[in-house]
């Protein structure tokens, strides 16, 4: 049986040989661990966390290959793997290219000299059982997706297969499979909209940390060089074991461990966390330093609070494409000021908003009054609030195009806490109203 040390030892080797490899290759765990000298299972995990950084993919009918690793700015890129899965598509040839990005989609409801004029590399063109079709997109270097559930000829996959372009087949017709494709598009635009810790440290400087080993005057030392005052603490294989900080370790003489001022067992992030839920996390917990750790709770860097909240306020200031359901919903609310300057909101109940029965949704009645008390408590104070706790008491049913107000009483506000009172009326009759609890992330 390998030791805990081997293992971790290994399975660094093995995520370095599989960064080595080529694009494109594929990879089999058994032949990882022959060529290695490992077990399958340390094999196993070290392709899982491959994965799981992006630089190998495992699908279906494909198996395991290294990919290139998509930088953020550009994750609203597909593949045409990743479109193969989104139209439930049958690969039919061209599998040694599922990896390229589709750059552009082409619906091919024109004739083949036309066609011709909007298909270029890395395109995928959407047809039907169109073997003239298929022959022009693969030469012009696109690949092809086929709806209806055709097939191909022998001629349009032995091209598919020496051209390295995917071809692959839909039972879906060509309208639900690009409104699927766009569907797909539209969620990574979220997804890059929502800004993770990866976002803020991939140009950091280099990491300061110190081990169990070192002594009160090398803190003191760190402190004195780089002008910060608390640090990670990790053990002789780089895992987080603790944190210092000056008030801890004040009363330690200079030749002392900072073993006996350590801070243990810290709440940590990883890269992929959102910087709204690390904002979140370090304000429950009233912190200003987490470590950012790997799988193996290895010390990758650290973030403090004041990074993530200027990052969160350096977003809001830009645009971006993409809308949740929270912003979709308060889409058809309008801001509005009464005579003493106070905010409310008023809008129409669509008939997205509503149930089967014609009325609201409580669910989303609830998004909207919270939305609601984020934005009041944030013109009030400019700071950005979470919900810490609601109580709601529904009164009369709202219907589908029913006006609404919305109208913020502030109750009580501290330093970190608010209190507030909602009210929706409808035609000046009370139809809701709430109370809840906010918690501001500026301040732990």
């Amino acid at each position: 049986m390998e030791s805990r040390d081997d293992t971790i030892t290994k399975h660094e080797q093995l995520l370095q040989y599989i960064e080595r490899l080529k694009v494109g290759t594929k990879i089999s765990v058994r032949k990882l661990a022959k060529e290695m000298g490992v077990s399958e299972g340390t094999a196993y995990r070290a392709v899982k966390e491959a994965e799981n950084l992006g630089i190998v993919i495992t699908k279906e009918r494909m198996g395991t290959i290294r990919v290139e690793k998509k930088p953020r700015n550009i994750s609203e890129q597909l593949t045409f793997s990743d479109v193969v899965e989104i139209v439930e598509g049958q690969l039919l040839g061209g599998a040694d290219g599922l990896h390229k990005n589709l750059h552009k989609y082409v619906i091919g409801a024109m004739k083949i000299d036309a066609m011709a004029k909007y298909i270029d590399a890395g395109s995928l063109l959407i047809v039907g059982n169109r073997d003239n079709a298929h022959l022009l997109a693969l030469e012009q270097g696109a690949g092809v997706l086929i709806t209806g559930g055709f097939g191909i000829s022998g001629e349009v996959k032995v091209l598919a297969d020496q051209l390295n372009l995917p071809i692959f087949s839909s039972r879906h017709d060509t309208f639900t499979v690009a409104s699927m494709i766009n569907r797909a598009i539209f969620d990574r635009i979220i997804k890059k909209k929502i800004m993770i810790v990866e976002d803020i440290v991939v140009n950091k400087p280099k990491l300061n940390a110190l081990k169990i080993s070192s002594t009160a005057e090398e803190w003191r030392a760190l402190v004195k060089l780089v002008g910060e005052e608390r640090y990670a603490v990790t053990d002789e294989w780089n895992r987080v074991i603790g944190i210092v900080n000056l008030r801890d370790i004040e009363c330690l003489t200079e030749g002392q461990s900072i073993e006996k001022a350590l801070i243990r067992n810290p709440i940590t992030t990883s890269l992929q966390t959102s910087l709204a839920s690390a904002a979140q996390l370090m304000m429950w917990e009233g912190i200003d330093f987490l470590p950012v750790v790997d799988r193996n709770r290895k010390l990758i860097t650290t973030v403090r609070r004041k990074e993530v909240l200027q990052a969160m306020r350096d977003a809001q200031q830009h645009s971006q494409l993409g809308e949740t359901f929270d912003q979709l919903i308060w889409n058809g609310i309008a801001e509005e000021r009464d005579q003493e300057g106070r905010l409310y909101f008023h809008g129409f109940i669509t008939p997205q908003m509503a149930t089967d029965l014609g009325t609201i949704s409580e669910g989303v009645l609830a998004t909207v009054m919270t939305q609601a008390a984020f934005k009041y408590t944030k013109d009030v104070s400019g700071n950005d609030y979470v919900l810490d706790n609601m109580s709601t008491y529904f009164l009369r049913p709202v219907q589908i195009e029913d006006q609404i107000v919305i109208v913020s009483k502030l109750l009580e506000m501290s330093r970190r806490t608010c209190k507030i009172e909602i009210e929706m009326t409808h035609d000046d009759t009370l139809v809701c109203k709430g109370v809840m609890t906010l918690q501001s992330i500026e301040h732990g």
